[in-house]
């Protein structure tokens, strides 16, 4: 294809971390994490109009003016339909093995767990989970539990790292888990769109890390809820390697 001199987006991998943020912004489809790296999949699908220039939290993006091939909405097209094809076939089904992750359980009222060392004294700690599954990519967007309900939005790494969380952020809130770095950014907008949309959701709370890579769960929330065209209540949570609460704000 012939190549002409235009404006088109740069990404400095020095300075991406892989957080993804930028995925969803493109509306063509132009960029990918590949190998824990933001890239630009080929340069006749960027427009070079830069709609993704403010989703870095690390100035990784910018537009500069090279030699590339002119900009094909008929490429944008093929490069759409895959990824809607793929986001389709990510869906995961029930398996003929009957494996748990892949059927909707709820448990009803939260219950002590029993203590897991025999003979010794332990103070029961109560647990807040009321269904199953939990991951992102295997919750259903029209589970029953999703109906009506207060949302925990969970990083992997946060539910390890912090000590209350199910005394202070589960307790009263159904809980979706994913890591925004090495799950399918677009798969995870498209969901919350469906979930938004359909599922009556009344507050969404998301908890990350404060490590760069986990800052992209915020993006996905928030690009799934504007997709949807509802005005959900948003309150972001991070939360410090040692399991404190570093910070802690509202979104409009």
């Amino acid at each position: 294809m012939k190549k002409v001199k235009r404006k088109i987006i740069q990404i400095d991998e020095e300075r991406c971390d892989g957080c993804g943020q930028c995925v969803p912004a493109c509306a063509e489809g132009t960029i990918a994490v590949i190998d824990g790296k933001a890239r630009i999949v080929a340069d006749n699908l960027c427009d070079g109009l830069g709609a993704c220039l403010g989703e870095c939290p690390n100035g990784a993006l910018r537009i500069i003016e090279r030699e590339a091939e002119e900009f094909d909405e008929t490429a944008v097209e093929k490069r759409l339909a895959e990824i809607e094809k793929a986001s389709a076939k990510a869906e995961p089904a029930a398996m003929p093995c009957g494996c748990p992750s892949t059927h909707i359980m709820e448990f009803g009222k939260a219950r002590p767990c029993p203590e897991s060392t025999p003979g010794k004294i332990e103070p029961a700690v109560k647990s807040e989970l009321t269904h199953w599954p939990i991951k992102i990519r295997l919750v259903p967007p029209d589970a029953p539990f999703l109906k009506n309900a207060d949302l925990l939005v969970l990083a992997d790494c946060a539910a390890t790292a912090c000590p209350e969380l199910h005394k202070n952020l589960l307790k009263g809130r159904v809980v979706m888990m994913g890591c925004p770095k090495f799950d399918e950014v677009q798969a995870y907008v498209d969901k919350f769109e469906q979930i938004c949309r359909n599922g009556g959701i009344r507050s969404i709370t998301t908890v990350i890390m404060e490590v760069p890579c986990c800052s992209g769960l915020n993006g996905i929330v928030r690009k799934g809820m504007e997709a949807s065209g509802k005005n959900i209540p948003l309150e972001e949570i991070v939360i410090g390697r040692r399991g404190e609460v570093v910070e802690r704000r509202k979104v409009a």
